[in-house]
């Protein structure tokens, strides 16, 4: 189908009323459009999108200088707007946009002001300035504080707008302006803050056993970290072994010359503390590098956590086993080397298995990564051959047999078959393709041979796009996220202030050897914080959570609008190809004075081959399903509002509305009240006359979906007010509403309103969402809280929305909401575990419970619990992947 450019109207391509502007070839419903867009092109003809670059400049008292081109100008009032909501900006001193060249220059002080904000004032005026979006992986982040920490200083790099991290996937997503910063610039800021980069987006090879295979380099940096990891927990385990036994002789019982106070005992003692070195700084490294690189950006993480713990435990030690006279009593000289091997096995053995854990949360993309074909049997120059898919071309013709993947998007030319498309839209019925139907690459054939004509590939491909948004998804962050991130900013000094206060309040009041139990509360703070765990407990949860919504056909744009689902009051359902087909189908046929259904509906689908209505072409549909022979129209001619006529088979055929019948003089009867009866049930009835004498009605109508109006019931199971929301009268309207259980209908709504009945709901209170597919929901989808696009529906739509269906089902607008909840659900649950668990160890670890119950815990169960407190988040979080839809 094709869009006449004039009205709008869609038209059947190639239309019978065409013309070619500028290279381009334009297709209308009629003459008179034709004729109206000869006349004036330029008033129908939209703009090509202008390619998108900002540049910038510094002064010498640091005032910077700035110029973006615009999108979507049309005019000088939009140049005065803009400037309006800029100057507006503390710290803006100068703002022009120049209306021709559609370029803003903004001159000003980044100390008060920085470009995000800038970007941001220009789109809240309603326009779209340029903008650059990179994804690196990034190594050697272990907690919440690595990524505040990483946040908040790539902010401050000039050029950078906005940066999010995500410790799940290990990933940045860094919006930037291209020409005032480069990508290996924002990589040598990433390294400067101690931490290193890897593209996530480069595709490398790997060797398998068998055969070659693409690997992301992101997943083999991070199997090659857990193998370090396990290689380094296996040496500290090694050597925790014999330190644990000669730490506690007594408790173990070995021979006389092995206890406390014996020569061969102290040179053991010296022996540990020298094997403990090698533990120390290679089994446990990372929490020295991480902690010097956190103390050199003024900052502290769970690496100077440990570190300080452990070396304290250490350095004690080894002053208690080498100069033990310094000590006031015998008893204060003990030594700690096994919290230092113990400790450091364990918390290496958990983040080890965090590694691994969170390879099983990103199970989803990975299975999407997979669905694309390696190869491609093209037709060139009349033979069949097998090439890598990245080398197909537009417009290429390609074959596929049964059972074979379907390596690009395209259009079927020749044959036809059955596809299963679960892998994309979830559902797992198999659909019907014949010539002209859209193929979906990565879907499979499943009966017949065909051919079909590549339309899409390489990373404009569907499974490209769902990669990409189902990976910037993950990458986001739910507004709760922002709140633990703060938290998590102030959590680390906090613990170590606690662990001072700790240790001074033992020191000064605890009983003997008060040094010794200052030392062990000290160094049990440090080690049983966790600040990983909060750290994880949103971006885990949220990475599943979408991951899952992109296995059955949901793509979610953000967390934010993941969160913002399960608080929902109100949805809007526009009645057009949300809860209808969306394209109206013959529903009924009606005749008098003798004549035969077939009959009737062979007239009218003759007299509508000359047209080019989309009724026209329903019945023309109908005609054909009931294998009904069309004849050729003559004579035909179109009444503008009216109706049409033309000969056929030597009868003057007329069909048209009851004002069309009466201006011909022809008494339709009874049918008046036939037709009034159609029109309540929502449909449109046409009369048919046959040389002036009534032969009928046809009744047309665009027919709810079969799964619509259980989808809306459960939408109200789950406390929705449900409501539709059309341009169609009040009685159509109505009648769509009692068949679908709709109570509250909005009806002749022109679609410049769509967003403004949105907004009326929000007046009232209510969270709403939008669900619609066409060009002109887009404001209404854009205006409500959350805007759910159906994936049949047009790119715009889908480019306003923040939950895209593929299935264009009102059904995964259930499983949204669905999967929301249970997202929600699993995250508060990690955050509670995460707070709880800190909340109870760090008063415990300080000795709280000493002076009731004589219990003091010990660094080496504490190391224990903070190791596999992360990993119980993100056990928790992996949960999520048994989540099933309630339909």
């Amino acid at each position: 189908m094709a869009h006449d450019p004039v009205c709008g109207m869609e038209v059947a391509s190639p239309a019978q009323h065409s013309l070619e502007h500028e290279g381009e070839t334009y297709e209308f419903c009629s003459p008179a459009c034709m004729d109206k867009f000869v006349a004036e092109p330029a008033r129908y003809v939209k703009p090509k999108p202008k390619e998108v670059v900002a540049t910038s400049s510094i002064d010498k008292k640091g005032i910077e200088r700035i110029k973006v081109p615009i999108i979507d100008m049309h005019c000088a009032s939009c140049a005065v707007t803009i400037e309006k909501v800029v100057k507006k900006l503390p710290g803006v001193i100068k703002a022009n946009v120049n209306s021709a060249s559609e370029q803003a220059f903004v001159k000003y002080d980044p100390r008060k002001v920085d470009t995000r904000a800038i970007l941001d004032a220009i789109k809240s005026a309603g326009y779209q300035a340029g903008r650059a979006t990179l994804k690196l992986g990034i190594r050697g982040m272990y907690c919440g504080s690595c990524v505040t920490k990483i946040e908040d200083g790539l902010r401050q790099v000039p050029g950078v707008i906005e940066a999010s991290v995500d410790l799940a996937t290990e990933s940045a997503q860094i919006d930037y302006l291209p020409s005032m910063i480069r990508i290996a610039e924002i990589k040598k800021a990433i390294e400067r803050f101690g931490y290193s980069t890897v593209e996530t987006s480069t595709p490398i090879k790997a060797v398998a056993e068998a055969e070659d295979e693409e690997v992301d380099e992101n997943q083999l940096a991070r199997e090659k970290e857990y193998k370090t990891l396990m290689r380094k927990f296996i040496f500290a385990a090694v050597v925790a072994v014999p330190v644990m036994i000669f730490s506690y002789p007594a408790l173990l019982g070995l021979p006389e010359q092995f206890q406390r106070g014996s020569e061969t005992l102290h040179w053991i003692w010296i022996a540990m503390g020298l094997i403990s070195l090698p533990v120390m700084f290679w089994s446990g490294s990372q929490f020295y590098t991480g902690a010097w690189a956190a103390f050199k950006n003024r900052a502290a993480n769970m690496h100077t956590l440990i570190a300080t713990g452990i070396t304290a435990a250490w350095l004690y030690s080894t002053v208690a086993v080498l100069f033990p006279e310094i000590f006031p009593r015998e008893a204060l000289a003990d030594q700690f080397y096994d919290v230092v091997s113990v400790v450091v096995a364990l918390v290496v053995l958990g983040m080890a298995m965090e590694i691994r854990a969170k390879g099983k949360s990103s199970e989803a993309i990975k299975k999407l990564i997979g669905l694309q074909p390696k190869t491609a049997r093209v037709i060139r120059d009349g033979k069949e051959m097998d090439i890598p898919v990245e080398e197909v071309v537009l417009d290429e013709i390609i074959l596929v047999r049964p059972g074979e993947k379907i390596p690009v998007d395209g259009v079927l030319v020749e044959g036809g078959s059955s596809v299963d498309e679960s892998m994309i839209t979830g559902e797992a019925i198999p659909v019907e393709k014949n010539e002209g139907d859209e193929i979906i690459g990565a879907t499979i054939n499943k009966t017949g041979s065909f051919k079909f004509k590549a339309t899409k590939v390489g990373k404009d491909t569907a499974l490209s796009q769902i990669i990409e948004m189902v990976q910037q998804a993950q990458s986001s962050k739910a507004p709760i996220q922002r709140i633990v991130d703060k938290v998590s900013g102030y959590f680390v000094p906090a613990v170590m202030i606690l662990a001072i206060l700790a240790f001074v309040a033992w020191y000064d009041f605890g009983p003997d050897p008060n040094l010794v139990y200052a030392l062990i509360v000290f160094v049990t703070t440090l080690i049983i914080a966790c600040p990983c765990a909060l750290g994880l407990a949103t971006p885990i949860s949220l990475m599943v959570g979408v991951g899952k919504g992109a296995e059955n056909g949901i793509l979610i744009r953000s967390g934010e609008a993941l969160e913002t689902a399960h608080k929902l009051s109100a949805i809007i359902l526009d009645k057009t190809g949300t809860i209808t087909e969306g394209k109206p189908s013959l529903t009924d046929i009606v005749t008098r004075n003798g004549f035969d259904e077939n009959v009737v509906l062979r007239y009218a689908a003759s007299v509508e081959k000359a047209s080019e209505h989309p009724l026209g072409e329903a019945i023309i549909n109908g005609a054909k399903n009931r294998n009904v022979d069309l004849g050729d129209p003559k004579d035909f001619n179109a009444v503008a509002g009216h109706g049409v006529e033309a000969t056929v088979d030597g009868k003057k055929i007329l069909l048209g509305n009851l004002k069309f019948m009466r201006d011909r003089s022809i008494d339709v009867g009874d049918l008046e009240q036939e037709s009034a009866s159609l029109a309540d049930g929502g449909k449109t009835p046409m009369f048919v006359a046959v040389d002036d004498k009534i032969a009928g009605i046809v009744a047309v109508a665009d027919t709810v979906k079969e799964d619509s109006k259980e989808a809306i019931a459960q939408l109200k199971k789950l406390g929705l007010e449900v409501v539709m929301i059309t341009g169609d009268n009040q009685r159509t309207a109505a009648a769509i509403g009692r068949d679908v259980g709709i109570d509250r209908v909005l009806a002749e709504v022109l679609p410049e309103d769509k967003a403004r009945n949105v907004m009326r709901l929000q007046k009232e209170g209510k969270k709403v969402a939008m669900v619609g597919d066409g060009i002109n929901d887009a404001p209404a989808l854009a205006q409500a809280d959350i805007g759910l696009a159906i994936g049949t529906g047009t790119d715009v739509a889908i480019e306003a929305s923040d939950i895209t269906l593929i299935k264009g089902s009102l059904k995964g607008v259930v499983l949204a909401i669905q999967l929301s909840n249970a997202t929600m659900k699993n995250i508060k649950q990690n955050l509670f575990g995460a707070f709880f668990y800190n909340g109870l160890g760090l008063p415990v670890a300080a000795g709280i419970l000493f002076p009731f119950f004589g219990v003091l815990l010990s660094p080496i169960l504490a190391g224990a619990a903070m190791a596999f407190s992360s990993v119980t988040v993100v056990t928790n979080a992996n949960r999520l992947r048994r989540f099933k839809p309630k339909l």
